[in-house]
C-alpha cells in the first residue's frame, strides 16, 4: 500500500511546518484539515481512516474510487468474528448498512477491504489532536495508529504501545497475502522485529494479557 498524505493549512492562516516520514509527507497547522490518498492493490488490504469527518460512517467517507462488489470486513472484537458489507457503485452505498447501522471507520479503527482491481481511495477530515485513549481489548482486534503519522510503535514517544509480554502485531502484506509477525517482549520493551505502520494502514493486534488503553498525545502546532 502506497500512501500520500497532504494536510492543508488552517483557516486561521497560521503558518505550518513540514514533517516528513518514510511513508508520507505532511504539512501541518494549528487547525489542520486535509486528505489522505491510499493506493491499494487488488485483493485484501487492511485500511484505516486517520482523519475525523463530520461522520465517519463508510457511506460518507469510503465511496470514492470503488467498484461494485468491493467488500469491507470489520472485526467484531466481542464476537471475535467479521461483519461484512458490499459496495454498490450505482448508489454509492454499502449493502446492509441501514439507518442506524452504518459501519464506521473512525481514527484508530481498521478493516479489511477486498478489491477486484487496484484503486485509490481518499479520506478527508480533521487531524485528531490532544490526548487519545484507544481501547485494546483482550483477544484479537483490528487497530491502527489514531493520528496521521508513520512512526515506530516501539520507540516513537507519540505512538508507542506499552504492551504485555508476548502480545503480537500481525501486519498483513497485500503483495504476498501473508502476515508479518511482531512480538512484544518486556525484556527489551519493544516489538520484535520493530513495526512502523504507514499512514492509513491497519493491523491485527493479539492481546494475550489484560485490556489496556493505547495512549497517544498528538498536536500539529
Amino acid at each position: 500500500m502506497r500512501t500520500k498524505t497532504l494536510l492543508l493549512t488552517a483557516v486561521l492562516g497560521v503558518a505550518g511546518v513540514a514533517a516528513t516520514t518514510a511513508q508520507a509527507q505532511s504539512v501541518y497547522s494549528l487547525n489542520a484539515v486535509g486528505y489522505v490518498n491510499l493506493s491499494l492493490g487488488a485483493g485484501f488490504t487492511i485500511i484505516a481512516n486517520p482523519l475525523n469527518n463530520t461522520t465517519n460512517d463508510v457511506n460518507t467517507i469510503l465511496t470514492n474510487g470503488l467498484a461494485t462488489g468491493t467488500i469491507l470486513y470489520k472485526w467484531d472484537s466481542a464476537a471475535q468474528s467479521y461483519v461484512q458489507s458490499t459496495f454498490l457503485a450505482s448508489t454509492l452505498k454499502w449493502n446492509g448498512s441501514g439507518k442506524g447501522n452504518d459501519p464506521t471507520l473512525n481514527p484508530g479503527e481498521a478493516a479489511f477491504i477486498k478489491l477486484a482491481a487496484p484503486a485509490t481511495v481518499t479520506f478527508v477530515g480533521n487531524v485528531p489532536q490532544g490526548s487519545i485513549a484507544q481501547s485494546v481489548p483482550v483477544g484479537f482486534s483490528l487497530q491502527s495508529t489514531p493520528v496521521p503519522i508513520s512512526a515506530s510503535v516501539s520507540t516513537n514517544s507519540t505512538v508507542k504501545i506499552t504492551a504485555g509480554n508476548s502480545d503480537v502485531i500481525y501486519a498483513f502484506v497485500n503483495a504476498t497475502g501473508l502476515y508479518s509477525q511482531h512480538t512484544y517482549l518486556t525484556s527489551n520493551g519493544k516489538f520484535n522485529p520493530d513495526y512502523t505502520p504507514a499512514v492509513g494502514e491497519g493491523f491485527f493486534y493479539l492481546n494475550k494479557n489484560t485490556a489496556f488503553n493505547w495512549n497517544v498525545t498528538f498536536s500539529v502546532n
